[in-house]
């Protein structure tokens, strides 16, 4: 079964709303619409003026309407919205004035009905930037409780399965944080094993990566590396997580059971590893290129997490099956 298909039933049981602002793309409605049908989603709503939706459904080919339309510059809950985003970012400058005009935003708009429980996530960006994304996010939503710092991970869709037999491997951070420090490296690696287990239903195996396995070498750039896998082994020993970690490790170590025999043979993934953490963007960023383009890999991200509610980014290149394949990623991150 392909990562999609396996993210595409495990939607299916969970029965969430999806928000969608983009009403204005032909690419976003044709999506919404695929994914009621499909039942990925319980309801898809778009937010959007009638014309504006009218408009992207002729284009899409669309004759009848299964996802909901919400002209969001109409709503009753704009007011409602205005107030509530000033009284929560009144201590960092906010107006009222300013506030209703950033909730006449449709981003804005739906991150702010995703905060309130109207959605149970957020698809958006294939005309909005990453900054504006980022921005409701993290002016929305906020990071998860005990979470320092919101990161993104890539699907890995692998053709071929790795020695240690996985077919799906995560990756992250390769999108947000270039240099993240040790603590902020353990973050990324527990919201990434914990999606593990949302998206895949699969037990956590993470590897921290880097250029030597075990202090084969000695190097100060390594220390953020071993300080992090430390401090998720710790946090997994005392909150009892089933979840498996080990680091530092060079990639073959990571994912070749006799590799790993050789350059770690006490370490508990065994090259069996099946959540890569990467110690900076640099890494991250080539890796799962490198990945996708040579060895022709599907890659499903930037997944953002971290976050208090699913918030997710389109590549403004998408096309409808990837936006559908985001929304049921989203629609995972739920559970």
């Amino acid at each position: 079964m392909s990562a999609l298909d396996q993210f595409v039933a495990r939607a299916q049981q969970l029965g969430k709303v999806i928000v969608l602002p983009e009403g204005q793309d032909p690419r976003v409605v044709a999506a919404a619409n695929l994914a009621v049908e499909k039942r990925v989603v319980r309801r898809a709503v778009v937010l959007g003026s009638e014309e504006e939706i009218a408009a992207s459904c002729a284009a899409a080919g669309i004759r009848e309407r299964k996802f909901e339309c919400l002209d969001y510059l109409r709503s009753a809950e704009l007011e409602t919205f205005a107030a509530g985003f000033y009284e929560l970012r009144k201590a960092k400058g906010m107006t009222p004035e300013k506030a209703r005009t950033m909730m006449q935003n449709r981003i804005y708009f739906g991150a702010f009905m995703t905060r309130m429980g109207m959605a149970d996530g957020l698809v958006a960006g294939s005309i909005a930037t990453t900054g504006d994304m980022l921005r409701a996010a993290f002016h929305c939503i906020g990071t998860k409780p005990g979470m320092k710092i919101a990161s993104s991970f890539f699907v890995m869709d692998l053709k071929t399965p790795t020695p240690g037999g996985e077919e799906i491997l995560m990756f992250a951070d390769c999108a947000v944080n270039p240099n993240p420090d040790a603590d902020q490296l353990a973050d990324i690696a527990l919201a990434t094993a914990e999606n593990c287990c949302k998206l895949l239903g699969r037990k956590p195996k993470v590897a921290f990566l880097a250029f030597s396995s075990k202090g084969s070498a000695s190097h100060e750039i390594l220390v953020k590396i071993t300080e992090a896998a430390a401090k998720l082994k710790a946090k997994v020993e005392s909150e009892k997580l089933d979840i498996v970690c080990d680091g530092e490790l060079q990639a073959d170590a990571a994912i070749v059971p006799a590799v790993a025999r050789a350059k770690a043979p006490d370490s508990p993934l065994a090259g069996q590893a099946n959540v890569l953490i990467f110690p900076d963007l640099n890494a991250g960023n080539i890796g799962y290129k490198l990945v996708q383009r040579l060895a022709g890999a599907g890659a499903y991200g930037p997944v953002l997490q971290g976050l208090a509610k699913p918030l997710n980014d389109l590549s403004r290149g998408c096309s409808p099956e990837d936006i559908y394949a985001q929304i049921a990623i989203t629609v995972c991150q739920t559970a």
